[in-house]
């Protein structure tokens, strides 16, 4: 596998085209971190880290609205690629939606929302989209 992050997307979209409740995912501690994001701005309902096997797995509960079905992830987009990797300073950070969505960057502190990182005045890699 070449691209981790997009086949942990693709997971994650599959998952949810399909109505499933719980995606189990392969671990990675890029993986680990863009799904505490994901739980803290409440795209996700829960996580587990199962550390079972030598790689370990992660347990994602997904968010669904109780009356109409739909998942709290409308959409999922990998925006730097292994191919072409995306940089973003500080100053030119993207808006997903105007700031309805979120943009997921690993920076020199850590992976954060492009607000945190606004707020920091830090930019860095622009991993994906979601909303």
């Amino acid at each position: 596998m070449t691209d981790p992050i997009a086949d942990y997307l693709t997971r994650l979209r599959n998952a949810i085209k399909a109505n499933h409740r719980i995606v189990e995912i392969p671990s990675s501690s890029l993986k680990k971190e863009i799904t505490k994001v994901l739980f803290d701005k409440g795209y996700i309902l829960n996580y587990k880290f199962d550390t079972d096997s030598v790689q370990g797995n992660i347990k994602i509960a997904l968010k669904y609205n109780s009356s109409t079905k739909e998942s709290a992830i409308t959409n999922l987009e990998r925006v730097s690629k292994p191919g072409l990797r995306k940089y973003a300073p500080a100053t030119e950070l993207p808006r997903v939606l105007n700031g309805l969505g979120v943009a997921i960057l690993s920076t020199s502190k850590g992976v954060m929302t492009d607000k945190e990182a606004r707020n920091m005045n830090i930019g860095g890699e622009v991993l994906c989209y979601i909303y």
